[in-house]
């Protein structure tokens, strides 16, 4: 047995003997972060019951949304009002009806639904990876057949897309994070997203489904952050109004539980939806889009005043991640190589040697819990078997630095095992 790996055994014993209880797995706020946003609570006072002229307790409203909030979060978004619903608490919720709908009735453009395409071809969509375990989720649910493509620093391989797209009918669009992409914090160029928007696809009704989940989730002040694209003009301007869905929600901006999901389209995509959003509901929840209008629009600085206070609670973890992933590997990639985005929730790691599983194994033992090994890709399987995602935000500050230097031992245990060949097969 080499030093290396005797040396690495006894580290990830020693925290082993710790009987730590951390959890890096979800990329859940912190009850700090939730605090902020405690006094939309009691944002309504009793007999404020109104907004809009309407009767928040009563049916009508529409189902596109309260007026005020349809136009918060457009400007939000940087559209018109007339090109946004807002609906209730998950924008997964809504990219799920909206992908149901073109299932059960195509889009506008559509040749036919998507669920009986022609000659039976399966929908299929492109998706980026690494990428988002619940985007997989929710298209394996409903039937597609996903495409993956590789994420990079300026957003998603578009030769890779325009190939796939340019040549298959039945693949339906391309479903990614746009702006601080989940798990590696990548923002898509504004080349490139002139390029999605302008694609010359085999599919008339070729869409665009930008989860812009993290659009506002800066860690850092102006001059360092990433500037959001606009899809929705994009798209415009390139001869294709319809080919773009953005999603956004409130959910790691107010509560994560209660909030609002919305999504930006071209006024007739929103009528579209609106149709069929409208045979299924009375409306959304009118009572808390009120609240979110009346805290968010008392609140210094709006928005961008409460994502301030997310950043400076949120940026010194994903620092520590940085810091103790330096101090404990180094730099020269030997052990792994990790993403330092400057923004979203998430850090993507890739460990130099094929071993995320074995790495998420031991972290376990260690009683450090990882999101799961393969997740970051469909169907769970990462091919390469080298990225995890850490998600630091949840934990305390000194957590997330005893949690980091625990998954260094585990990531520097099992490179040198099975660099010697011990406990698996050897590397080829």
């Amino acid at each position: 047995m080499s030093d290396a790996l005797l040396a690495a055994r006894a580290a990830f014993e020693s925290f082993k003997a710790r009987g730590l209880k951390l959890n890096m797995q979800r990329g859940q706020p912190a009850d700090v972060d939730f605090d902020l946003s405690n006094p939309l609570i009691a944002a309504l006072g009793e007999g404020d019951t109104h907004l809009d002229g309407l009767d928040l307790r009563n049916y009508p409203g529409g189902v596109a949304g309260l007026p005020s909030a349809r136009a918060l979060f457009a400007h939000y978004l940087d559209v018109k009002a007339e090109n946004v619903v807002v609906w209730n608490n998950s924008s997964l919720e809504l990219q799920g009806l909206v992908l149901t709908f073109a299932l059960l009735h195509g889009l506008r453009g559509s040749v036919s639904r998507w669920a009986h395409l022609p000659d039976g071809e399966k929908p299929k969509m492109i998706v980026t990876v690494p990428g988002y375990d619940r985007h997989f989720l929710l298209l394996e649910t409903l039937g597609f057949e996903l495409l993956p493509v590789q994420m990079h620093a300026d957003g998603p391989d578009m030769d890779a897309v325009a190939r796939i797209a340019g040549r298959d009918a039945s693949v339906k669009g391309i479903l990614f994070v746009p702006t601080y992409s989940n798990p590696g914090g990548e923002t898509i160029s504004e080349e490139k997203a002139r390029q999605l928007a302008g694609l010359r696809a085999a599919a008339p009704d070729f869409t665009i489904f930008a989860d812009d989940a993290y659009r506002a989730h800066h860690l850092y002040g102006e001059g360092n952050r990433d500037t959001p694209v606009n899809f929705v003009t994009l798209c415009r301007d390139a001869g294709h109004p319809d080919r773009a869905f953005v999603f956004a929600s409130t959910s790691k901006v107010t509560f994560a539980g209660s909030g609002l999901g919305f999504v930006a389209s071209s006024e007739d995509n929103i009528k579209w939806l609106s149709t069929y959003l409208n045979a299924q509901s009375i409306g959304p929840n009118k009572l808390e889009q009120a609240r979110h209008v009346r805290f968010l629009g008392d609140y210094p600085g709006g928005l961008e005043g409460l994502m301030q206070g997310h950043a400076r609670l949120i940026a010194p973890k994903f620092q520590m991640v940085y810091d103790t992933l330096k101090a404990e590997l180094g730099e020269s990639g030997e052990y792994a190589t990790w993403s330092t985005p400057r923004g979203g929730y998430f850090i993507s790691l890739d460990t130099a040697a094929p071993v995320a599983d074995r790495v998420i194994a031991l972290a376990n033992e260690a009683g450090v819990s990882l999101t799961p090994a393969g997740a970051t890709y469909p169907s769970g399987r990462d091919p390469h078997n080298r990225n995890i995602r850490l998600a630091p935000t949840r934990p305390p500050l000194e957590e997330v630095q005893t949690a980091m230097q625990a998954v260094a031992a585990c990531i520097r245990l099992a490179t040198e095992e099975y660099r010697s060949g011990e406990g698996r097969a050897a590397p080829l």
